[in-house]
């Protein structure tokens, strides 16, 4: 996959989709899964997203991503993507107006044939653009608008801002089945403060970047993808409070029956069920008994 970050490019015969893109969640999914359809056509499959979320322009609040740029890259190199376009979302961006928008950059740089969107769809100066007005200029410009319904789980309309909110409030099992995978960490993997390895129980550790949305603090049964691998075991997310507390929020995994060094490696770590929240506990006895009870439970959901 071909991934370019800013406004210098220039393809022919290609179907996109539009959109923001946070999460990828089965609404994204269903997008995505429509403009690599049309591969077999000969088109290019681009999917065009911005930079930074249009919330967060000129806001001295950093917003809090489901998926960081990196992991989005990531998820999407596994779906035979041609090309991820992340444009960015500056005052000019902003204040295009929405027929510059399909002439310069739809037609003009991604010589689009098919546009695959939702049907809420709007961009432009003021959202003045939407679904209307991209069909109004099929035939000026030659291609074709898809617009899909909203997808619904459990009654309810997909969104990234309806998963964000779960995610705040620890709703893993809502989060995984709106995203249609489980929700993931991905990062590299650092030094610790090795406890783990002197209790015979070695440790993954991750610091995810500030604008990584993470569920509540707590141990969670999860999954490490490794070189293509996935790999069971349990995840803590929080501070360490037994141990010296530490101040930077982190994510530490016990991977079952795994004793490769992964220093320095990047992995991916998949939430599955909240366990339990995150304790402090009286002693290093305690943390481990605790532990190994946590470790049984995973193992048990996994079938191991």
């Amino acid at each position: 996959m071909e991934y370019i970050s800013g406004t210098k490019f220039k393809y022919n015969n290609s179907a996109v989709t539009l959109g923001k893109f946070d999460g990828l969640h089965l609404g994204h999914q269903q997008l995505l899964d429509l403009v690599l359809s049309y591969k077999s056509e000969g088109l290019t499959a681009i999917m065009f997203s911005f930079m930074l979320h249009p919330s967060n322009l000129f806001s001295e609040k950093e917003f809090e991503l489901i998926y960081t740029e990196e992991e989005k890259i990531a998820k999407l190199k596994r779906m035979e993507l041609d090309v991820l376009i992340s444009y960015p979302f500056t005052e000019a961006t902003r204040t295009m107006e929405p027929e510059v928008f399909i002439r310069d950059i739809l037609v003009g740089q991604l010589d689009a044939k098919v546009i695959v969107v939702g049907n809420d769809f709007h961009f432009g100066i003021n959202r003045t653009g939407d679904v209307t007005l991209l069909k109004s200029y099929e035939k000026v410009y030659g291609y074709k608008v898809i617009a899909c319904e909203k997808t619904k789980c459990k009654k309810e309309v997909v969104s990234s801002s309806t998963i964000r909110k779960a995610l705040k409030e620890g709703d893993i099992d809502l989060v995984n089945l709106m995203l249609g995978q489980a929700y993931s960490i991905r990062g590299e993997v650092v030094h610790g403060r090795k406890l783990g390895r002197t209790i015979g129980m070695p440790t993954t550790n991750l610091i995810p970047p500030s604008n990584k949305l993470l569920p509540p603090c707590g141990v969670y049964s999860s999954k490490t993808r490794i070189n293509g691998v996935y790999y069971p075991g349990v995840t803590n997310i929080g501070y360490k409070p037994t141990v010296g507390e530490d101040e930077q929020l982190g994510v530490e995994t016990y991977i079952f029956d795994y004793s490769a060094d992964l220093y320095g490696k990047t992995i991916e770590v998949e939430l599955y069920t909240f366990m339990r929240g995150e304790i402090k506990f009286s002693s290093i006895e305690e943390l481990m008994h605790k532990m190994q009870e946590d470790i049984a439970l995973a193992r048990k959901e996994f079938d191991m």
